[in-house]
């Protein structure tokens, strides 16, 4: 049967070039008609993204109008058109979004501790989670009796300290320095507060020894409590972090140079529990199960073997999820898994850019948080980027199966392979360097080798491991798979030891990333010629990332750590006994490849056991940094002459009225209205962690007290 072309502009009101252009859209849109619905994730993204980027109620509910509005302007266009349909709908999606995660905020989130406070605490552990790359446990606890604690808590216990009879359901009781969550140090890192906020994380802190158990833990360890302790047993050296995160999902028995090295080889992707091991799970059991039921005749000749394989492996694959912690890529993972056996039960090809968008949007609808971190935007944006390159005609031509010798069969995957993985470093790369502050540039290179290697031999070695240790023969598979484990971490190690293996960057700007996302799903989600639209954007973006100076001067939020640039390009710290993550954190948000010098060492710096003074050079102007090094009152004639001869004044204690620096003074009451600061001395501005009004409810707000007459307020300590 043949069907006349369906009419879109039925009705046109408009006139001269509005309709011409109007008739050119839905053309357009007719011919890329099976991409439509592939926005709708975006749609929904979209609002989530503006509830995280604008500041407070007025802000969200000013674009929840907004979107309304688009939505009834849409109605206005010709009824029956796809672009009517598309506008109305995105409208609506988006304004659904802000309103999914805004309520999700409301009704869920964790309202985060007012400010640090010592406390005796008393609660039941929820779950306990070891971390033997820093010697430590975390543990999620609910404090009983505590009226001014969060509902939930996390502290972390030395290994040494961890008394007999930690674990889910004990009760204990020890003395804690509690800290609200920690927001970002430094305009550009980490957000742990939004994210302890939707976990329902009010506080964390260390625990301090004595720890008491009023209770012990009772029944059974979580099994994947068991799973890590097991694997430990079995495998020692730098293999046992790899071997526990294949199997488990937890990463925190990798060392940190093995974690590292995985990170700027690309390879990272392989501890993340994702597409590829769900999809290796399942795939073997599929298979197991055919080959187990083909054995009989009767199964063989009468039972629907391909749906009772793939019902095994959609199980297989949902316990998986769960044992692994059901992270946001497992989860995306598993849906789609289901979602490809579902089609394939009903005989159709399902592995296409729809079965990403309808995972997208289930996790967007249970998870909307999860759209802003990392592990979502790198996990869908590698999926959409594969199968959209398998879509393109042109490769499916060149990769699809024909004859000819075994050599150029193998030649002609390894270069598909390559292709596949260029593609996915290059879609990966903006939100590396968003998010990271660095990014893979061989990535592709160790893929082609590390891949294979973990999907085809250490998975399958690790599963006949595991089964053998049920009747007592799984050490030679043991063995087997430290040594291939010990090859992956070769090439990881070796591949980042090239000096070409990471591009460093200094934090990227939101606007930038986001415009440079929007090429990327424009060029992915559509077929036509119109796609390459998209790459003027991502063009854009990469020279601005190009030409993006560091920032001259950081200060993390509690103002105890600066860090200056020095005259050579490096970078110096106030503190040298500061720590390495907050080194970590101050060199990555500058793209410092490198060790933080001593600044008290630095040739135009003079410094006292008190105050630093810092002579530094931005634009052809002499700068004047005046630093505190400790909570010594000064004696105020001095210490107020140092403050009128400065430029910048920077401490951690709330500085006095009278002073004065010629141009920023940098104390405890700005920073907890502002929050971590970089400052660029060239053109002189100023970005802070914190926006101005920011009401989002992991925002822990400053309180103050009232005190004399000449110092009116000042924060509590």
């Amino acid at each position: 049967m043949a069907f006349e072309p369906r009419q879109t502009s039925l009705v046109v009101r408009a006139t001269g070039g509005a309709r011409v252009l109007f008739a050119r859209v839905e053309s357009w849109m007719e011919w890329e008609r099976e991409q439509v619905p592939l926005w709708a994730p975006v749609g929904l993204g979209l609002g989530i993204a503006a509830w995280f980027a604008l500041p407070d109620r007025i802000g969200w509910l000013g674009f929840g109008c907004a979107m309304l509005a688009l939505a009834c302007a849409g109605l206005l266009l010709p009824d029956g058109t796809r672009l009517r349909r598309m506008i109305v709908t995105g409208g609506m999606l988006a304004c659904i979004g802000c309103l999914l995660v805004w309520g999700k905020a409301m009704l869920l989130g964790q309202p985060p501790l007012a400010r640090a406070t010592f406390a005796l605490v008393t609660g039941e552990v929820v779950s306990v989670r070891p971390v033997p790359a820093q010697h430590m446990v975390r543990a999620i606890l609910k404090p009983e009796a505590a009226l001014n604690l969060p509902a939930i808590i996390r502290v972390n216990i030395a290994e040494e300290d961890m008394p007999d009879g930690l674990g889910e359901g004990a009760k204990i009781r020890f003395r804690v320095r509690l800290m609200p969550p920690a927001p970002p140090a430094v305009p550009g890192s980490y957000n742990f507060a939004a994210r302890a906020y939707f976990q329902g994380i009010g506080a964390t802190g260390k625990a301090l020894r004595p720890i008491e158990v009023l209770r012990p833990a009772s029944g059974v360890a979580p099994l994947r409590n068991r799973l890590f302790a097991h694997i430990s047993s079995q495998i020692d050296g730098p293999p046992q972090g790899i071997a526990i995160a294949l199997a488990t999902g937890d990463q925190g028995a990798i060392a940190q140079a093995d974690a590292d090295a995985m990170r700027n080889s690309g390879l990272a992707h392989l501890l993340s529990i994702s597409g590829l091991h769900v999809t290796a799970l399942i795939g073997a059991v599929i298979f197991l199960l055919m080959r187990v039921m083909a054995l009989s005749r009767r199964a063989a000749l009468d039972w629907p073997l391909m749906l009772i394989a793939a019902s095994g492996g959609a199980l297989a694959g949902i316990g998986y999820t769960l044992l692994t912690g059901a992270e946001v890529p497992t989860v995306r993972s598993c849906v789609a898994a289901l979602l490809v056996l579902g089609g394939l039960a009903l005989g159709r090809d399902a592995i296409t850019l729809r079965l990403v968008a309808t995972g997208a949007l289930v996790v967007l609808i249970f998870w909307p948080e999860a759209l802003v971190g990392p592990s979502f935007q790198m996990s869908f944006a590698a999926v959409t980027a594969l199968v959209a390159l398998s879509e393109h005609h042109r490769f499916r031509a060149f990769a699809m199966a024909r004859d000819e010798s075994t050599m150029l069969r193998l030649g002609r995957a390894v270069v598909a392979t390559l292709l596949t993985g260029i593609v996915i470093e290059l879609v990966l790369m903006p939100i590396a360097l968003f998010h990271f502050h660095k990014a893979g540039m061989l990535g592709a290179f160790a893929n082609i080798v590390a891949i294979p290697l973990t999907t085809f031999v250490v998975m399958p070695l690790e599963a006949l491991a595991l089964l053998g240790d049920l009747v007592g023969i799984g050490a030679p598979f043991w063995w087997l798979t430290g040594q291939m484990l010990q090859l992956l971490l070769w090439v990881a190690h070796g591949v980042a030891a090239n000096p070409a293996a990471t591009m460093l960057t200094p934090a990227v700007p939101s606007w930038i990333f986001a415009m440079m996302s929007a090429g990327i799903v424009w060029s992915l989600l559509w077929r036509s010629g119109l796609r390459w639209v998209g790459l003027a954007p991502i063009a854009a973006g990469i020279g601005m990332i190009w030409s993006l100076s560091p920032a001259d001067i950081l200060v993390t939020g509690d103002g105890r750590h600066v860090a200056l640039r020095t005259a050579k390009g490096g970078m110096a710290i106030l503190r040298a006994g500061a720590g390495d993550y907050v080194r970590d954190t101050l060199a990555e948000s500058v793209g410092h490849d490198g060790d933080l010098e001593d600044l008290t060492h630095l040739p135009q710096a003079r410094c006292s056991t008190d105050l630093c003074a810092v002579n530094m050079t931005a634009a052809g102007r002499r700068w004047r940094l005046l630093l505190t090094r400790n909570d010594v009152l000064v004696e105020r004639a001095v210490f107020s002459q140092n403050c009128a001869d400065a430029d910048i004044v920077v401490s951690d204690r709330r500085l006095p009225r009278w002073c004065r620096p010629r141009w920023l003074k940098i104390d405890r009451s700005l920073l907890a209205r502002t929050g971590g600061m970089a400052i660029n001395l060239t053109d002189t501005t100023v970005q802070t962690v914190r926006t101005p009004g920011d009401a989002h409810p992991w925002i822990v707000r400053p309180t103050y007290r009232r005190t004399d007459k000449t110092m009116r307020w000042r924060p509590s300590p």
